[in-house]
């Protein structure tokens, strides 16, 4: 099973300020998508957080960071003998009670911009029901009026790792099964542009 290092996150912040590796480097390695690590280095997100040394908690050496800064196509490879997060692989996802009012607008941002997804597997990614989620897309749901699309990995309903996997993994059985990926409106090119822009 493929992992991550301990404190994603975090990670990201000690690298993009310490090293000289590219942002899909960092991606790959923290389970985040290249836009979120360039937010990051932006300053757009992560406000706060206080950079995570891979190294002194032995998760890389610097000697595979040099290596990696020396080949922009290399993949940093974590410490065997550390204790990493494990990705999760299968089963729905628990989400805490306090969140569970934020659903709706993640399955409608998903909707919106991931028309490949199924059903099943948004109900996996986000840990809600079919019934939910064909109340969202038929405006039945009882909040339809307050729903406003919003990234879920943004509002801590899914990570951007699993939500990577499932479009990877929805886009690839399209492709087997010889049908057209659909694509999101024109508008939404820009996977971060509902979340930057505000009322119109």
């Amino acid at each position: 099973m493929t992992t991550l290092p301990l404190m994603p996150k975090a990670t990201a912040v000690w690298l993009i300020e310490r090293t000289a590796l590219s942002f899909g480097q960092i991606a790959e390695f923290c389970g985040m998508h290249p836009l979120e690590v360039q937010a990051i280095a932006d300053g757009e997100v992560a406000h706060g957080i206080v950079g995570y040394d891979p190294i002194a908690n032995r998760q890389l050496t610097q000697e595979e960071i040099t290596r990696c800064e020396a080949n922009s196509d290399a993949k940093l490879k974590i410490l065997a003998h550390n204790n990493p997060v494990k990705r999760r692989s299968k089963g729905a996802r628990y989400t805490p009670v306090a969140k569970r009012h934020d659903r709706p607008d993640g399955i409608a941002f998903l909707l919106r911009n991931f028309p490949q997804l199924s059903d099943q597997e948004v109900v996996k990614l986000l840990g809600t029901t079919k019934d939910t989620i064909a109340k969202v897309r038929n405006k039945q749901h009882w909040n339809t009026p307050n729903i406003k699309p919003r990234d879920p990995v943004t509002i801590g309903l899914c990570s951007q790792t699993d939500l990577n996997a499932a479009v990877q993994a929805a886009t690839l059985r399209l492709e087997r099964a010889g049908q057209e990926i659909p694509q999101p409106p024109a508008e939404l090119n820009d996977y971060a542009e509902p979340e930057r822009t505000g009322e119109e």
